[in-house]
């Protein structure tokens, strides 16, 4: 099965797992929206990324990490975010690609990543696939290592449940 994992969000990661094996890593697609360097989702390109890891007749799940609005965070950020969110589900949809959701909480606990630093992520990616610590080498490459680990969450849990 494949398992396409989706850290939501305009700074957020695709990852393409199969058989736990990771196909391929993605930055969210974005593009400029109107000026100071404000960008949204490119939806199109989404849907290029999406269709190319999957084929009709496979058994395919979207694993989308179901966030909510934090304290302290801007109403146009938290609307922008939202609107990534949707766009997510409606281009999944648009290409019937079941979908699925899992809190932070629930992937993090599972990883033992509760209470760790935000690039904990990475390091256990990193420790997973020694073969991805070229791809994984910035910082910000944590969103990327989330959205294998929400992948790999959905493997080993969800996977697990429908073969018992």
């Amino acid at each position: 099965m494949k398992i396409i994992g989706i850290d939501p969000g305009l700074s957020g990661a695709i990852a393409v797992l199969e058989d736990k094996r990771v196909l391929s890593i993605f930055d969210m697609p974005v593009m400029a929206e109107g000026k100071k360097n404000k960008k949204q989702l490119n939806s199109a390109q989404l849907v290029n990324i999406l269709k190319e890891n999957t084929k009709i007749s496979e058994d395919v799940a979207v694993v989308v990490e179901q966030v909510n609005a934090m304290p302290g965070q801007g109403v146009t950020s938290m609307f922008n975010f939202g609107q990534t969110f949707g766009a997510i589900k409606g281009v999944c949809a648009a290409l019937s690609l079941p979908i699925f959701f899992v809190r932070p909480s629930k992937w993090k606990k599972h990883f033992e990543l509760i209470n760790s630093a935000k690039d904990a992520s990475r390091t256990k990616v990193i420790e997973m696939y020694p073969s991805l610590s070229n791809q994984l080498t910035k910082k910000r490459d944590v969103n990327k290592s989330d959205a294998i680990l929400i992948a790999r969450f959905y493997s080993e849990t969800r996977l697990k449940e429908s073969n018992s």
